[in-house]
């Protein structure tokens, strides 16, 4: 008896495709769980505190005052992920102005008049948090955080997006 014969089944009964199929199947679930691969998260360097500042640009509200205040916390989100809360220590309301040209060729800076930027507002918030430092780059949650990152901010009465604009480890 041969052992593969004209219709490519080894000893008359098993086909050759489903037999590979099988062999493939089995070295998936054997690496799976035999080698999973790394464990573990981005997140394991060594804690540092943290000052990040975000620019919030064009938010929309009637009172930003009573938003936010120094000594809050904030849930952060990188990447629509939840990544841990800072502590707010600063707040710096960024003035809304519009440069003018002068007869004699030179721009002056005025407060800007149109009345629907009443409602808008632009900030720089500092946050702090002790976080891990991997490379020396700060990781919230599992991403790390660098200038340019986009931050959202969540709290009770507010979620919007910020812009990382400095990042300031500290000696812990």
């Amino acid at each position: 008896m041969a052992i593969v014969d004209s219709q490519g089944r080894l000893f008359g009964k098993v086909s050759i495709l489903d037999v590979g199929a099988a062999l493939v199947i089995l070295l998936v679930v054997f690496g799976i769980f035999v080698f999973p691969g790394a464990s573990g998260s981005v997140a394991q360097g060594t804690r540092q505190p943290v000052e990040v500042d975000v620019v919030v640009r064009g938010l929309l509200t009637t009172n930003p005052k009573e938003i936010f205040r120094t000594g809050d916390t904030t849930n952060i989100l990188v990447r629509k992920q939840p990544s841990g809360t800072a502590k707010v220590t600063e707040i710096k309301f960024l003035p809304r102005t519009v440069a003018t040209p002068q007869p004699n060729g030179t721009l002056k800076v005025f407060p800007d008049p149109r009345p629907e930027l009443a409602l808008t507002t632009d900030m720089m918030l500092t946050l702090a948090n002790e976080v891990p430092v991997v490379e020396g780059t700060p990781v919230l949650g599992a991403e790390k955080v660098k200038v340019g990152t986009t931050i959202e901010l969540d709290g009770p009465m507010y979620n919007f997006a910020s812009s990382v604009v400095a990042i300031r480890l500290k000696k812990s």
